[in-house]
């Protein structure tokens, strides 16, 4: 297949530093490229990769200090779609940016939605765009908006690649926590500093705060960090990061918010090592509890120390399974090409059908497969599939 991935510009792909998303496009890229795939990679002109990179920005914006990411965002989605015809399928992670472009051309797009849903501004856009063709990253993600009637074609979980984490059979000793990703109320990081001062233990944060967040953190963070035993190394990189999940006793993970996939938990996982984790969003999709790791479902600080001092009990190999069957860049991208070839057939039956057919005739509902529990519950199920003898990050099946 002739496919364009279009990636955000915040970050280059992968990252040099903090992203999420740009590491998902990287790895999802590399592993479609590998595949025999004839991919295009819209990023930022700083980005590595294996596939054909059109430049489209100098470098990433976050880092450049560029005052108006949208303009260059714009810019690349017109210069994307003026060559729409040269692919066989468009697949876009910056969100409902890509709509109106999508609709100019005959050339299909998915997009992939790697953002939190629960904002009405964000119900009011999805709203006027029905007919495109979505993609979610966890089953949680789409309920805010499950009212209303969108095109949705799978749940696909993010996927990391496995060498970047090399699985550690054993923390470091003396042991420590880990903490992971931005600094801000709805991660959580005075939570975990509190728990690791409650069990003793020291606790290492790799995160970066951003401009957003920063009178936040100087107000309840940093004040925080003379506490004994804490040591806050700033924003690190990929290599820097799976140094310290490797070593890491647990990942504490106490969000209070909708996380939409959480990839600092599969990170951790990969490399053996449990997350501890408030519920939330995502987090009882990619973690299974008491297997990979602990949810503790009171949001209280008591039941993660608790946690804490039961973590030794949770194998560290079983973690390294549990990511790759579900959460690596081969699963991921067999879930992707799924995707792919389902809209593309249904393209070739509209063709046939000389447009008589609508969207309505080709998305049937679906039902899918709790990872946790092996139930069947509604059309927002969970579970992985298996197709051409693998497991598929995507699970949703036909009823």
């Amino acid at each position: 297949m002739r496919i364009a991935q279009i990636a955000p510009l915040y970050e280059a792909v992968p990252p040099k530093l903090y992203g999420g998303t740009e590491r998902v496009v990287y790895a999802l890229t590399e592993e479609l490229v590998r595949r025999g795939h004839e991919v295009t990679l819209f990023a930022t002109a700083d980005s590595q990769t294996s596939a054909r990179l059109v430049p489209m920005a100098e470098a990433g914006l976050r880092l450049s200090g560029i005052k108006d990411p949208l303009a260059y965002h714009i810019a690349m989605l017109e210069a994307v779609y003026e060559q729409a015809d040269q692919f066989d399928i468009i697949h876009s992670h910056v969100d409902y940016f890509t709509f109106p472009f999508a609709r100019s051309v005959t050339t299909p797009t998915v997009t992939t939605l790697h953002g939190r849903l629960d904002l009405p501004e964000t119900r009011r856009v999805l709203a006027r765009f029905p007919e495109q063709r979505l993609v979610s990253i966890s089953y949680s993600q789409r309920l805010p908006v499950a009212d209303l009637p969108l095109n949705w074609q799978a749940t696909v979980y993010n996927g990391i690649r496995l060498e970047h984490f090399p699985f550690r059979p054993e923390p470091d000793d003396p042991p420590y926590l880990a903490f992971i990703g931005r600094i801000s109320p709805e991660k959580g990081p005075t939570i975990a500093i509190e728990v690791a001062r409650r069990v003793g233990l020291p606790l290492k944060i790799g995160a970066k705060i951003d401009p957003a967040d920063r009178d936040w953190a100087e107000e309840h963070f940093l004040p925080l960090l003379d506490t004994p035993g804490v040591e806050y190394l700033g924003e690190v990189d990929e290599r820097q990061k799976a140094e310290l999940l490797g070593g890491a006793l647990a990942l504490l993970f106490p969000i209070n918010w909708p996380e939409p996939f959480g990839l600092a938990m599969t990170e951790a996982m990969a490399c053996g090592t449990p997350v501890i984790a408030f519920p939330g969003g995502s987090v009882e999709e990619v973690v299974r509890d008491g297997v990979t790791g602990f949810i503790c479902r009171s949001h209280t600080v008591e039941e993660m120390v608790e946690a804490v001092r039961r973590v030794e009990q949770i194998d560290r190999a079983a973690c390294r399974r549990h990511v790759e069957q579900h959460f690596s860049a081969q699963a991921m991208a067999d879930g992707y090409e799924a995707v792919y070839e389902r809209v593309l057939t249904g393209e070739r039956i509209l063709t046939r059908a000389n447009g008589h057919a609508s969207i309505a005739d080709l998305v049937r509902p679906t039902r899918t497969i709790s990872l946790a529990t092996g139930h069947t519950t509604s059309a927002t199920q969970r579970g992985p599939i298996e197709r051409n003898g693998k497991t598929a990050a995507t699970a949703e099946v036909q009823p």
